[in-house]
């Protein structure tokens, strides 16, 4: 054994020095890339803004951050006064984001007494489909809907919403984006979410293919997979921080993209039963960080991405385990796909891009 250990060292050297010009091809051709893209100036609208955040940090910073390049004045409001904070303040508009979880029991009466003092309310709904049992509460109560799913629209209008406007979500570029990270942030593949049932049906098939790879999966309820204690060195349990889910990101070759189940009380509060036909956020935020997405299908993706061209796309687990398998060793073709997605993601679908349109469909000018 002894006599093969210069032999054996030598191959792992060998094989560390290829990773390492793997990555450093891959962050070197996406800095420049990234370099490429100019984002406008843009000239600032004579507005005043009160924003009530949900707690989903990394779109709530998103969303602020673009309010402020395009409003005067933008204020971060509270969801248990934002009552009192519009009486103070008058804004011109109340943006909620949400509305969900975090808001008070008496959501509605403020936003209520809101409307009674003339200030002009709107609602973004980031969780659709999965919480019509709470969304279909809310929508009669405000001025303006936002939502990022095709399937609810029909379904406000029908419980008397009378402004709902088509809006999809997007991506903070100052937040995800292509960096180089260090050694213990690198994966073939890697998934950041919960262990939605969906998933876990998904992922019990795929697994045992990865063994012998570079695993990472962050989150919560991962402890339903069938072999849990077998790939429990791959989980990071409960929540990951933005800043290391984009570490992770960029650390991976291969970034999976599950959505979750829209089967009424499946993880979910669909109660109206609705199919999910939009992408979540996490579509545009693993494009943004110049890695390759390998997602599932839903109807409006191709509006946004070109299957085979800007991201990765499968059906089946069986076709997931084929593409991660390909893609891994075609890494030219990995990686131009990854700065396709990026490109086309700080070009297209930013947060900066999606508030204007909204403050646009407003007539907030």
């Amino acid at each position: 054994m002894a006599r093969h250990r210069p032999q054996l060292l030598g191959a792992g050297q060998k094989a560390g020095r290829s990773a390492g010009l793997d990555y450093g091809r891959r962050d070197g051709a996406i800095s420049s890339a990234a370099a490429s893209v100019v984002q406008p100036v843009l000239v600032k609208r004579s507005l005043r803004i009160l924003y009530v955040p949900q707690g989903f940090y990394a779109i709530d910073q998103g969303v602020m951050d673009a309010l402020q390049q395009h409003a005067e004045v933008v204020y971060s409001g509270d969801p248990a006064r934002m009552q009192q904070q519009a009486a103070e303040l008058r804004p011109d508009l109340v943006l909620v984001m949400n509305g969900l979880h975090v808001f008070p029991a008496d959501h509605i009466p403020q936003i209520t007494a809101i409307r009674e003092m003339g200030i002009r309310t709107a609602i973004w709904f980031a969780d659709d489909p999965y919480f019509t049992r709470e969304t279909s509460q809310l929508v009669t109560h405000y001025d303006h809907i936002f939502t990022h799913e095709l399937e609810t629209i029909p379904f406000y209008q029908q419980l008397g919403a009378a402004n709902v406007h088509y809006l999809p979500l997007g991506a903070n570029p100052a937040m995800f984006q292509a960096k180089p990270v260090e050694l213990q942030y690198r994966s073939d593949v890697c998934f950041v979410g919960q262990g939605f049932w969906n998933r876990i049906d998904i992922l019990n098939k795929v697994l045992p293919a990865l063994e012998g790879r570079r695993v990472v999966i962050a989150g919560g309820l991962w402890e339903r997979l069938k072999s849990f204690s077998r790939y429990s060195p791959w989980i990071r349990p409960g929540y990951m921080p933005v800043e290391e889910t984009v570490n992770f990101y960029n650390g991976a070759k291969i970034v999976l993209n599950i959505h979750r189940t829209t089967i009424p009380g499946q993880d979910n509060h669909n109660d109206a039963g609705l199919r999910g036909a939009s992408i979540n956020p996490r579509t545009y935020e693993i494009s943004a960080c110049g890695t390759l997405q390998l997602t599932d299908m839903r109807d409006d993706l191709v509006h946004y991405y070109t299957p085979g061209r800007d991201l990765a796309t499968f059906k089946t687990a069986s076709q997931l385990i084929s593409k991660i398998r390909y893609y891994l060793n075609h890494e030219d073709e990995r990686r131009a796909i990854a700065i396709r997605g990026m490109l086309r993601t700080l070009r297209e679908h930013t947060f900066t891009a999606r508030v204007g349109t909204l403050l646009d469909q407003l007539g907030l000018h």
